[in-house]
């Protein structure tokens, strides 16, 4: 049987033209995975390959499709899962159409092809499929790939995966997973697994065997092979694109990405460096005055949680922060929210232009009515997942790309340091729950600021 750092090094051809060529590290990891014994079986059911990012993970899960296919056991099933946080269909699968595309040998092997399946003349199928996918029960695959397993989090994925285990009716039926490193406490199909091989400190357990040597991090244990590392060695990752990459991410977002390091998902939303390079000592609320137009949003609470009315403008290409006011309730002396909030709002309503008051209906319905009544531009903005995921990641980008001008104020800026953001696939959401101090100031400039953002060209007529 040829070997697949062979085959491929013959017939994989990159998008440069240039014929695919292993690292080293590569080479001797697919190696020991991937050579048969004398009765034709490999040593391992499931390969774990985990490494930081930009090192390839992708092309190696796409090369093991390809060999597998063309060579093991035709006719065959192969089934390749993406992550639904990042693609609807696996890249490794739209790679290896690229790899199969550029030589015209494997070119020639294919009987039929869709969007997400390829049919070879050996009659080998090779499908991919959504992780949200249900009808795969009774399948008989020899290969099954992931890619980036710590985005598999709902129970209805976990069963996917737990359907998709090794097959006994085939003298060879593994899973591959090319992942990078996941979420504490939320990644937990990959946390499983992990912990095969890691305690909670992240030590190897007795009993792990190290395959490759003590100074190599590979391990196993029975059919299980992981390679879990957290150093660059690929040729590209250079001090500079760290540096960089440093710059440009969040700690926790770096840490993951590019030293595979486990991560809480909940980190402060603000670099405070960044929060205090966007105050301008000159700067001021500006003096009631019709000419001044300003985007409001209001977080209201009647007995618990503190009140805010924040509101911005624009000046220029920068958003400004603008009058805001906050209350402080409590179950002895709760808000009069028609003597408090709405009294304000009417106050800005008479000495401003007031584009938009952006609220969330559940505890300020009758209040919105009311002042709608009046004249105020009201919009309802529930304080749901994606509203917080939406105008949390607005206002960190105000924030860190220097696109918010704020005034001094000590109890803005200790909420700044309060706002809890929770990763998502979608962004950074504001984690109100999560944080033991109150954070309604700051919800409430992210619900103004994204108002701004979004409608500004409806209004650019009239700044």
């Amino acid at each position: 049987m040829i070997k697949l750092t062979e085959w491929a090094e013959h017939f994989i051809i990159l998008a440069s033209g240039d014929h695919i060529r292993f690292e080293p590290h590569q080479k001797r990891i697919l190696d020991h995975c991937f050579t048969f014994d004398a009765d034709g079986k490999l040593p391992y059911s499931v390969i774990g390959y985990s490494c930081v990012k930009k090192s390839g993970k992708t092309t190696v899960n796409a090369i093991v499709l390809g060999y597998w296919a063309y060579n093991i056991e035709a006719p065959n099933e192969l089934i390749v899962c993406a992550n639904k946080k990042d693609q609807a269909i696996s890249r490794a699968f739209k790679e290896l159409k690229g790899f199969i595309r550029r030589d015209p040998v494997l070119g020639s092997e294919i009987a039929a092809e869709t969007a997400s399946q390829i049919t070879l003349k050996n009659g080998t199928i090779i499908t991919a499929i959504p992780v949200d996918y249900s009808g795969e029960a009774g399948a008989n695959q020899g290969l099954v790939t992931h890619d980036e397993l710590w985005g598999l989090t709902t129970e209805r994925e976990r069963r996917l995966y737990d359907e998709l285990t090794p097959v006994p009716t085939r003298k060879n039926s593994i899973r591959l997973i090319t992942t990078y490193a996941g979420f504490e406490g939320e990644s937990e199909l990959l946390e499983d697994l992990y912990h095969q091989i890691f305690d909670p400190q992240h030590n190897v357990k007795e009993g792990v065997e190290r395959p490759l040597g003590e100074d190599f991090p590979a391990y196993a244990k029975g059919e299980l092979f992981m390679y879990w590392d957290h150093e660059p060695r690929m040729p590209w990752q250079t001090p500079e694109y760290y540096a960089s990459q440093k710059q440009q991410l969040r700690t926790n977002t770096y840490l993951r990405l590019h030293e595979n390091k486990w991560v809480s998902s909940e980190t402060g939303l603000f670099n405070m460096e960044k929060w205090d390079a966007c105050v301008d000592l000159e700067h001021s609320p500006p003096l009631p005055d019709k000419s001044n137009h300003l985007w409001v949003g209001v977080d209201a609470s009647v007995k618990k949680d503190r009140s805010a009315v924040v509101s911005v403008y624009r000046d220029g290409d920068k958003l400004k922060l603008g009058p805001k006011r906050f209350w402080q309730p409590s179950s002895d002396d709760p808000m009069d929210l028609e003597e408090t909030m709405e009294a304000y709002l009417l106050e800005l309503y008479q000495g401003y232009s007031l584009l938009s008051v952006r609220y969330d209906p559940f505890q300020f319905h009758r209040s919105a009515t009311t002042l709608q009544k009046k004249g105020l531009p009201m919009q309802e903005f529930p304080q749901t997942g994606p509203n917080l995921t939406e105008m949390g990641q607005n206002l960190y980008d105000l924030v860190e790309y220097g696109n918010m001008v704020l005034y001094p104020c000590k109890d803005l800026r200790y909420e700044a340091t309060c706002a809890i953001a929770k990763e998502t696939g979608r962004g950074l959401r504001i984690v109100k729950e999560k944080s033991s101090q109150k954070i309604d100031q700051i919800v409430a400039l992210a619900m103004a600021a994204l108002c701004s953002i979004k409608t500004n060209s409806l209004f650019a007529d009239i700044l």
